[in-house]
């Protein structure tokens, strides 16, 4: 080999080490940049388990938010099995709320872990369940909001819930309820105006939340109160799934539900 020919080699090698040192620096730059704080509104959240991907998107949302609330405890009138149940189907809860005429809500399954939403006052898009354990859910949202108050809006949030069952006096369980929710608006515009538009977005943030939570504390009480009337309604023309119809008979005529999975999980993007 030629002197020339040595030195062109010894490049290639220095060139090769200083792209792989460079990739590996990158590398560990974009994981740091995509770290998601565990504190939120107070309470510790297993963040660790959510993957990168869905780290950096909730990241940019957590870091760059227009507006950030925190709710609760708030009760739900239901027991674990029945809310965690309801909580991972949303179709099934807005039917129930719907046929009862507890609220105009609407849901269908979108893919794994992901529902379209709309609940009838201006609000609808996607929601993508990113984590979950048993007393934990971490959330992902796309979606619009138009009302005569505000312009039309888009834009993403990020909710983190806690849930935990308590005991009320009369020695019925419910659960307590706390939610962090981070939004941010897409519009450039209309976040350049966030000091302006910010005690109206998180009013708004805030009332749709607190409803949400009302309207399925009222369906945990029309569930004890009238379990005829719910199951009535679940399997009036056209019926509601099989499936879910069944878990509502043995559910409401046992006075607790059948136990469902709680376990650990986490969604692909």
């Amino acid at each position: 080999m030629k002197a020339n020919d040595h030195v062109v080699a010894r490049r290639g090698v220095v060139v090769g080490m200083l792209t792989l040192a460079l990739a590996g620096s990158l590398d560990n730059a974009i994981a740091d940049s995509c770290n998601l704080e565990p504190e939120h509104g107070g309470m510790s959240f297993p963040v660790e388990h959510i993957t990168e991907d869905w780290a950096c998107r909730l990241k940019l949302v957590i870091d760059q938010y227009t507006t950030a609330n925190t709710l609760g405890p708030l009760k739900t009138a239901m027991d674990a099995p029945m809310y965690f149940h309801l909580l991972d189907r949303p179709p099934l809860a807005a039917a129930l709320i719907n046929r009862l005429d507890l609220a105009d809500y609407k849901a269908e399954t979108r893919g794994p872990n992901r529902w379209w939403g709309n609940d009838g006052e201006g609000t609808e898009g996607m929601v993508q369940l990113v984590y979950h354990d048993r007393t934990t859910r971490v959330y992902y949202l796309e979606g619009t909001h138009r009302s005569r108050l505000l312009p039309n809006l888009s834009g993403k949030a990020v909710v983190f819930l806690r849930a935990r069952a308590v005991k009320e006096s009369s020695g019925l369980e419910s659960m307590e309820n706390t939610m962090v929710a981070y939004t941010r608006l897409d519009n450039r515009l209309l976040s350049g105006l966030a000091s302006l538009l910010r005690p109206l977005v998180g009013a708004t943030v805030t009332r749709k939340l607190a409803k949400g939570v009302d309207v399925v504390n009222r369906l945990g009480l029309e569930m004890r109160r009238r379990p005829e009337r719910v199951l009535f309604e679940a399997t009036d023309p056209p019926p509601l799934p099989e499936e879910d119809v069944a878990f509502l008979k043995e559910a409401l005529s046992a006075g607790a539900p059948p136990s469902v999975g709680g376990r650990s999980g986490r969604s692909a993007p």
